[in-house]
Order: C-alpha cells, then sequence, then structure tokens
C-alpha cells in the first residue's frame, strides 16, 4: 500500500486529485490536507512514500512547506510533485530548487498527474 499526502486548500481540487490517485489503483492510500499547516501535523504519523502540494495556501504556503520537508532528514527523501496556478518559469524554477521532483501548471490533464505519480514511486 502506497501512502499519498495530498495538500491542497481546494476543497474541489483536493478531490479530483484524490479521484485520480485512487484511479491507478486500489494499492493507494490518500491522506489530505488542507494547507500546509494541516501537513505539518499529519506528517509525522504516517510514511508518506510521495506527497503532492499546492504552492499557494493559507497559513503555511507551499513552498514553506517543502523547505521544511526537503531540510528534514525524516522527510527529504518523499518524492514530492508541486500542482500549482504559479506557471511562470521562475515559479518552476523556485520550486525544483527547494527540492521538488515535479511541477505540474494548473489547470492539468489527469493523465499528468498519473504519469507523474507513477514515474516518482518507480512504476
Amino acid at each position: 500500500m502506497k501512502k499519498i499526502l495530498i495538500v491542497e486548500d481546494s476543497d474541489s481540487t483536493r478531490a479530483m486529485m484524490r479521484a485520480i490517485v485512487e484511479d491507478i489503483g486500489e494499492d493507494f492510500h490518500v491522506i489530505e490536507a488542507a494547507n500546509g499547516f494541516e501537513a505539518l501535523k499529519i506528517l509525522p504519523a504516517e510514511n508518506f512514500d510521495l506527497i503532492i502540494t499546492d504552492i499557494n495556501m493559507p497559513d503555511i504556503n507551499g513552498l514553506e512547506l517543502i523547505n521544511f520537508i526537503k531540510t528534514s532528514p525524516r522527510y527529504n527523501d518523499i518524492p514530492l510533485i508541486i500542482v500549482s496556478t504559479e506557471s511562470t518559469e521562475e515559479d518552476r524554477r523556485r520550486g525544483m530548487a527547494l527540492g521538488a521532483d515535479d511541477y505540474i501548471t494548473k489547470p492539468f490533464k489527469p493523465e499528468q498527474l498519473k504519469d507523474s505519480i507513477l514515474k516518482h514511486l518507480g512504476r
């Protein structure tokens, strides 16, 4: 069973991402956080195989969350995918420089997210 954390403040986008992950197969367990602060509370309780995060969120934004994850010895090897409306090359560069493994801009096709998930889980 692969555990995936989805961090996204939009309920509808989070539900869509969950549906995309669950469509890949039954061996995926999705846990959701509505913002970076919730994600930081959830992280210590689980062992995640992949994290998908938005950038623009209240409280702790995605870039702050990524920085925490990628500088933490406990979490820094977890693959991380950014899914964001921030679509400039500078946004992409900044996210990747912090340690993200992929950067998908919204709106996106379900296949883009599926392909990225499977790629980073080594399937």
